[in-house]
């Protein structure tokens, strides 16, 4: 691989890639104005063909490819580099890595024409625009403070949500946009807020630094927040230069390999099973050692400088194919699918349009009249289909809040082992002391926190599961449905015309099922994480968001009246009068923990009742706004055929239709729809022609065989 070239190469690729999204929304928004026009005109010719839900959906697609972004999430430990790791990345110091600005608050770097920032606050208050100086004298805190806010669980701007930049930075302008969190030592409200964007992103780019090799708060965060979500996440060791300051004859080369060995088996040990997709180990190409100091001073000097054993080319290099090549063709793959539907959908309304022109009023009404049994059959697959979504929300609705219930009233028989590993560090003897009584308290009860979010995060896990499984069994009912809905629609086209249609432009399976069946199998889903992709209709249907929206509610918050009970109540009144002595330390530490554990099983009813209908709520929540778009989208389709033929016959009824003009402009509004998906065709062709430029020169020892990512 070429060092040198990569970063530009990078930022070349994004911006190609942008262009290329650019070029395909200008494409779908040429297919709807086609179709809108067609209709316009058509209440002069021989009447609408039902191509309004189509339109819409182009249009929504369009500008939704055209505005999104490729959305980085940084997540990392307070003191790992992120700060210089996003100064390297976007090739200017734009954040302040000797402070750590993200150790306050959240921070979204976007395009802009002008530098400014906009801080949004909690409870109702309007968003303050500042300029850039001001924003970092205002929010920005020293090192010294932010360690002290960690000790005490606190935040620096309770009342701020986030922040988000605007920077006119070339990197950001080809449709990159930066979320860098606060340190995963924050508080766990705050953390919340972090997390709450992991499925809003398309890639996570996760800190580590390799003085400090894979914390238990870092294990712990993969554990609860990244395990089993489907994420795509690089893992980043910053600092690995430092290495060789630490050991006792830097110059020592044995020294220094026996060094880097140990901490490769740390990270391979500790991270290898997050590197794994479909059974293929792609730890290679998710691991990088990367040296962020040395490579901003370099960068700062010259822009274009190579960055050679920074381990950022390496980086950029997978970064450059996920975000350019995997995640674009992806969502133009999916543009494609919408343009190919919409072309469908134009043909076989033309055609059948053609073959009618020539009836007669009456000749047409009996025609009309014969396929109205379809028409019924119709509505009898969307009532069954609906019929088995709720059926399919009452179950798991119940059984979602069921399982929750459960796991909530078995959390005492395990809390003596489970809470073990969240114990503070605080040593127990000096707590025992009046003058830092407080301090223990304020660790103790983060430890808790901590507790509650990891074990209510482990649900969630099964419940996401459940309900996954759910929808996948729908989306097979809804392609068994769709089965039957197309030979129903067939049979009435053949009733209308006197003949079989054969609509060419359906190129392969994929485009036999209606528009309807599509979303209703989650081909659009935003469930993947992809906000910035295709969605069919502007309702791309995203549950995990739901549940998101649900944790919040009853994540701390809910706690927070238990936390009362027990640290100014039998918890921390079990504290006064206790001994000194080192037997007596160890036995309050025990008898501390067994009063915890009194309280807090005497609460789990409490909270297991609290949350029951509020959980049963989110899940049915979930199952009914799948129910409304799928029978909204149903009822569409049903209608759209309907008026169609109502709008020709009242046409027929009311004027004598050209028809050697209407069939000219018939058969040209399908060529110019037909032209502009092949225009998308070729564009896509040529994407997938693009070279994968993914290389590891630096790749960490382990797997031999670097296993590449499946092809698109």
């Amino acid at each position: 691989m070429n060092q040198k070239n990569e970063s530009s190469s990078f930022y070349d690729n994004l911006k190609r890639a942008a262009q290329v999204r650019r070029e395909i929304a200008d494409r779908l928004s040429n297919i709807a104005t086609v179709i809108n026009k067609s209709e316009l005109e058509a209440a002069e010719a021989s009447g609408k063909l039902g191509l309004e839900t189509d339109s819409q959906d182009i249009s929504f697609a369009s500008e939704n490819l055209r505005q999104g972004v490729f959305r980085v999430l940084v997540l990392g430990d307070m003191k790992r580099g992120k700060s210089t790791f996003i100064n390297v990345l976007i090739g200017e110091k734009l954040l302040p890595s000797d402070v750590n600005p993200c150790t306050a608050l959240l921070t979204i770097l976007r395009f802009g024409i002008t530098k400014k920032v906009t801080v949004y606050f909690k409870e109702g208050r309007y968003p303050e625009q500042l300029d850039f100086e001001t924003f970092k004298q205002q929010y920005i805190i020293d090192s010294d403070e932010a360690k002290k806010l960690e000790s005490e669980n606190k935040s620096a701007f309770p009342n701020v949500s986030h922040a988000v930049i605007e920077y006119p930075l070339p990197l950001l302008e080809n449709g990159i946009e930066i979320v860098d969190t606060p340190g995963l030592n924050d508080t766990e409200a705050r953390n919340e807020i972090s997390l709450s964007y992991i499925n809003n992103c398309h890639a996570i780019l996760f800190v580590f630094r390799a003085s400090q090799p894979c914390t238990l708060q870092e294990r712990r965060y993969l554990e609860n927040y990244i395990k089993g979500r489907g994420l795509t996440t690089f893992f980043l060791i910053n600092g690995w230069d430092e290495i060789r300051e630490g050991l006792i004859d830097p110059e020592d080369v044995e020294e220094l390999a026996e060094s880097e060995e140990k901490l490769h088996r740390v990270f391979r040990t500790n991270i290898g099973e997050y590197c794994q997709i479909d059974g293929q180990d792609i730890y290679n190409d998710r691991v990088f050692k990367i040296s962020s100091l040395k490579a901003l001073r370099l960068r700062l000097k010259d822009q274009n400088a190579a960055l050679d054993n920074t381990g950022f080319p390496e980086f950029l290099g997978a970064i450059n194919t996920f975000l350019t090549q995997e995640r674009a063709i992806a969502e133009i793959r999916q543009a494609r699918t919408l343009a190919r539907l919409g072309c469908v959908r134009v043909r076989e309304a033309v055609e059948r349009r053609i073959p009618l022109l020539e009836q007669d009023v009456n000749e047409l009404k009996q025609r009309i009249t014969s396929v109205e049994p379809e028409f019924g059959k119709l509505h009898e697959i969307r009532d069954r289909f609906q019929e088995e979504i709720k059926i399919m929300r009452d179950r798991k609705s119940k059984s979602v809040a069921d399982s929750f219930k459960a796991y909530i009233l078995n959390l005492g028989n395990t809390f003596d082992s489970d809470f073990l590993r969240y114990q503070p560090e605080i040593s127990f003897f000096d707590s025992l002391e009046s003058h830092k009584r407080d301090s223990f308290n304020t660790a103790f009860k983060k430890a808790f926190e901590q507790y509650i979010n990891d074990k209510i995060s482990a649900w969630e896990l099964t419940a996401e599961e459940e309900i996954r499984e759910a929808f996948a069994q729908l989306a097979k009912s809804a392609a068994s449905y769709s089965a039957s809905y197309t030979q129903i629609t067939d049979s009435m086209t053949e009733k209308l015309i006197g003949q079989k249609m054969y609509t060419s432009t359906k190129i392969d399976a994929e485009d036999g099922s209606p528009a309807w069946a599509k979303w209703a199998m989650e081909f659009f889903s935003l469930a993947s994480g992809n906000v910035a992709g295709i969605v069919l209709g502007g309702a791309g249907f995203n549950w995990q968001i739901i549940l998101i929206n649900w944790m919040a509610v009853i994540g701390i918050s809910s706690f927070l009246l238990m936390f009362t009970g027990i640290f100014l109540g039998p918890v921390g009144m079990a504290m006064i009068g206790l001994g000194v002595g080192t037997f007596q330390a160890d036995q309050a530490r025990k008898e501390l923990i067994q009063a915890t554990k009194k309280e807090f099983v005497k609460y789990l009813p409490q909270l297991a009742q609290e949350q029951y209908e509020l959980i049963h709520q989110t899940v049915e929540n979930c199952f009914e706004e799948y129910d409304r778009e799928v029978i909204k989208r149903l009822n569409n389709d049903i209608n759209s055929r309907k008026a169609e033929l109502d709008n020709l016959l009242a046409q027929k009824e009311c004027r004598e239709i050209n028809n050697e003009t209407e069939l000219k402009r018939l058969k040209s509004i399908d060529a110019e729809v037909h032209c502009e998906l092949q225009s998308i065709e070729s564009v896509y062709q040529n994407l997938l022609s693009v070279p994968n430029r993914c290389s590891r020169s630096q790749a960490l020892p382990g797997n031999a065989d670097r296993s590449a990512l499946p092809p698109p």
